[in-house]
């Protein structure tokens, strides 16, 4: 069974009321929902973290070693644009990881088109709302069914 984790950087838990003219108007809970949904379907095991702190997320990767987890999906949000701490943490672990962000942050402000972790991630998906999430889970479970 495929073990999955998804990672929710900061303020994604104000999904749905936050600036939707931006992330849209689907709530946190939806998209892990339908995540689950996916996942439930192609038996594998999936969790979800969100938390606002650096260090909590950072600690919930290293945790996910330890625990046999085989890839993550992870949208750092503003954590992308600031925290070496987590690409040290995702990239010490050596657990594949892709990166989801629900706007295109290469059509955003300047500071928010750099990112520390798409150089390290197995892929970057971008600027395709909530389903950017399943279409990470979608590559995710078919290269645990090639291996």
């Amino acid at each position: 069974m495929t073990r999955v984790l998804v990672l929710h950087g900061p303020n994604l838990n104000l999904l749905g009321q936050r600036e939707p003219d931006v992330y849209g108007p689907t709530d946190l809970a939806t998209i892990d929902q339908r995540l689950a949904d996916q996942a439930k379907a192609a038996g594998a095991h999936l969790e979800t973290f969100q938390s606002n702190a650096e260090h909590a997320l950072v600690e919930r990767v290293q945790e996910a070693s330890r625990q046999g987890v085989e890839a993550i999906i992870i949208n750092p949000a503003a954590f992308t644009h600031t925290s070496v701490a987590l690409r040290d943490a995702l990239t010490g672990v050596a657990i594949p990881f892709i990166e989801v962000h629900l706007s295109n942050i290469q059509a955003r402000e300047p500071f928010r088109q750099h990112s520390y972790f798409s150089d390290a991630a197995r892929g970057v998906i971008a600027g395709l709302g909530p389903i950017g999430y399943e279409l990470a889970l979608q590559a995710i479970l078919q290269a645990a069914e090639r291996n």
